[in-house]
């Protein structure tokens, strides 16, 4: 009879913990279009949380249509599923932890309404403790390995930038603060960037490293200093990539010069000559992140150095001659990196995977990306098109399969 009601006992305490309802948590079942097709985690390490940086209603549309996070967390505390706890959703994009790439492949993501310098409401504060506590439970995840989206993403080489960098986003910077982990039942953080000591990346972005990684007191000052009213102002310490970072030349955002002119991201070719004094203005509905594009000689940049900076030469560096030939950075010479012709396509950071063959397929070569925007394949006529263009039993004989790190 005793043991009995202890497995009584027991069993209630576990619906208590798991049913939404039960634990005070609002939450809806809102699942993506993309949820079915997101492939099963190997392994689960962390959480990563991320803010919105807009509106609650566009910021929940976009991330639901794309597959962006497992969780969305509303400015009222309710909380919706968009991708099942146990599926890859695309959250981080170019991300690295401790050496790992592709932090997606290992980590929730949790989407919170809000701003990354601004604070959250007190219910999603409520909401988001009882939801990490659940899902840390169910991982067992240590407060540590909960990450601010600005801790694990990273930057390409570009025109400001010769080596990747951190800083590509702040997004999330403010779940990085003691004050706020603390409200979130949080008590460690990661005191340093280990890509950054270890050499892998450089610091791009040292207002952002201040606040990810500095003691709540280090914190305030660094945050008193930040200007906001001319935070999106170019100035001769503050870039067009310090402004809209990976976004800088889309053509979602609007620069409006001291004259009065505007032109979009994607029309702005010399941006060396961009006056201080010229207001960025940002979209609003933004893709979490950025899709990869191949850049060309001429059109990104004048030079593969310009483009590539250090990485130039790097084995992770692929470029598609027009000519036909395909080259990785490590492959070229001196002489030959310094005189690449126009319209060479260069991609930064990515692997070359090989030929899909007959007893190997696009999955064994890249695994669930096989089929993203930011994965390329080149096929036998020369062209190149995106994961989201192939379709696995229909992927032509010596086809080339170039993914992201």
């Amino acid at each position: 009879m005793k043991r009995s009601l202890q497995t009584i006992v027991l069993v209630l305490v576990l619906i208590w913990f798991f049913c939404g309802s039960a634990s005070g948590l609002e939450i809806t079942s809102y699942y993506s279009p993309r949820n079915c097709e997101r492939p099963p985690r190997t392994r689960t390490d962390y959480i990563i949380l991320h803010t919105t940086e807009g509106a609650a209603k566009g910021s929940l549309r976009k991330v639901r249509k794309n597959g962006e996070a497992h969780y969305f967390v509303n400015t009222d505390g309710h909380i919706y599923r968009i991708i099942r706890k146990e599926r890859v959703a695309f959250h981080a994009g170019r991300s690295m932890w401790r050496g790992r790439t592709n932090i997606d492949n290992s980590s929730l993501g949790i989407e919170v309404v809000g701003y990354h310098n601004k604070s959250i409401t007190n219910a999603q504060y409520k909401a988001l403790r009882e939801l990490l506590q659940q899902l840390q439970s169910i991982y067992n995840i240590p407060d540590s390995r909960v990450l601010s989206h600005s801790m694990i993403a990273y930057g390409a080489p570009n025109r400001w930038h010769k080596r990747s960098h951190r800083g590509r986003k702040r997004c999330g910077m403010l779940f990085a603060r003691d004050s706020v982990r603390k409200k979130l039942g949080l008590d460690k953080k990661p005191r340093f960037d280990p890509d950054v000591k270890a050499g892998r990346l450089v610091v791009g972005d040292p207002y952002l490293a201040k606040v990810l990684y500095g003691r709540e007191r280090e914190v305030k000052t660094a945050v008193g200093r930040f200007t906001t009213d001319k935070a999106n102002i170019i100035s001769s310490g503050r870039s067009a990539w310090d402004i809209a970072r990976e976004r800088y030349n889309s053509s979602s955002v609007t620069y409006r010069f001291p004259d009065g002119k505007e032109l979009r991201g994607n029309q702005i070719t010399a941006w060396n000559n961009i006056l201080a004094g010229t207001r960025v203005f940002l979209g609003e509905s933004q893709r979490e992140n950025e899709t990869e594009i191949i850049q060309r000689i001429g059109r990104d940049g004048k030079t593969a150095r310009v483009i590539a900076g250090d990485e130039c030469s790097s084995r992770t560096t692929v470029y598609f001659f027009p000519d036909g030939r395909v080259r990785r950075g490590d492959e070229l010479k001196a002489k030959e990196l310094a005189s690449i012709p126009g319209k060479t396509g260069i991609l930064v950071g990515y692997t070359d995977g090989g030929y899909i063959t007959a007893r190997r397929s696009a999955f064994d070569i890249c695994g669930p990306r096989w089929n993203l925007p930011d994965t390329f394949y080149r096929l036998s006529n020369g062209s190149i098109v995106p994961g989201t263009s192939i379709k696995a039993n229909a992927i032509p004989k010596k086809t080339r399969v170039f993914f992201r790190n």
